[in-house]
């Protein structure tokens, strides 16, 4: 690792390697930083997940020790090396090798320290996400997920839908449909590739500004859904208007990619004339329709017959 400013003092010297070496050791994370294709210093969490103990440890070794082939290794390095010469970190799945010869899948999320110098000293971050990654697999999963976002798919929230729709029962159901405004600038400004990870980082935000039993999908593009069971139109509403304030203050951060966007968000509870799950979706759809060409960045209420109802936005 680079070591201070020339200009500290050597007492400043060592209370920085004494912060990084207590950081690297309590850190949650299995944390590394690689340099000239050896590891330089590896956390505790890094090491265990390797399979190394208190008697060994990775950092002086080559990065191609924990590659399954020398093959992988190569491919490995030149997706970092591309990614880090386009200014984006890399955010991928790996298979690694432990010390022991046993193989898990890893995802491995990788920059430069300084990115005005992408060959030099990088940071690595892995999770071990093998059971994930086999549940993913599964033909089950992949039915009810969308790829890109991991989140419920439409025909899920569709199935999950048709449950209450029509249902006898009096609680209250309702659904939110949320559009990324002016989502298209983001693509073309950036490209898919970035445009997939904001698309899952707005995904996974979504999941935490709503409850266990809710379900956010993605339902193409830059349109997602919430179902809220047992939820009636006012506490939708509130839902509604934290899910626009978060996406507002959401930023996306991809290396020396930095962008933010708004959304537009359509409310809707569940009543006797939306009879079917198309119709339902088509209300909340059209409630967002009026939050969009009202400027975006707002709430929009489907009430009955048509009309809408505002929420005050931003």
């Amino acid at each position: 690792m680079q070591t201070p400013d020339a200009t500290g003092t050597p007492d400043d010297h060592e209370r920085v390697a004494a912060r990084m070496r207590a950081l690297m050791v309590r850190a949650p994370l299995a944390v590394a930083f690689t340099s000239a294709g050896r590891f330089e210093v590896a956390s505790e969490q890094f090491n265990h997940l390797f399979g190394h103990g208190d008697d060994t440890d990775l950092s002086g070794t080559e990065v191609s020790a924990v590659g399954v082939s020398e093959a992988a290794h190569q491919a490995l390095q030149a997706r970092l090396g591309a990614a880090f010469g386009g200014g984006r970190p890399i955010d991928d799945e790996v298979e690694f090798v432990r010390r022991d010869g046993s193989r898990f899948w890893g995802r491995l999320q990788a920059s430069p320290v300084h990115w005005e110098q992408p060959a030099g000293e990088a940071m690595w971050v892995v999770e071990d996400i093998t059971a994930a990654r086999a549940q993913r697999l599964q033909p089950t999963w992949s039915a009810k997920h969308d790829v890109v976002t991991e989140l419920a798919n439409r025909r899920e929230i569709e199935r999950r839908l048709a449950d209450h729709v029509g249902s006898r029962r009096h609680e209250p159901v309702s659904v939110l449909f949320i559009d990324i405004d002016k989502f298209g600038a983001v693509i073309q400004g950036m490209g898919i590739e970035v445009a997939d990870h904001f698309l899952y980082g707005l995904g996974q935000m979504l999941v935490t500004k709503v409850r266990a039993s809710d379900i956010v999908a993605r339902l193409d593009n830059d349109h997602f859904a919430v179902l809220l069971p047992d939820c009636d139109q006012h506490y939708a509403q509130i839902v509604a208007e934290k899910v626009r304030a978060s996406v507002a203050g959401y930023r996306l951060r991809w290396g020396l990619h930095r962008t933010r966007v708004k959304a537009s968000v359509g409310v809707v509870q569940l009543q006797p004339s939306l009879d079917t799950v198309e119709s339902v979706l088509a209300a909340a759809g059209l409630a967002c329709a009026e939050a969009k060409a009202a400027g975006g960045d707002s709430v929009r209420v489907f009430v009955s017959n048509g009309t809408f109802e505002e929420l005050a936005g931003a």
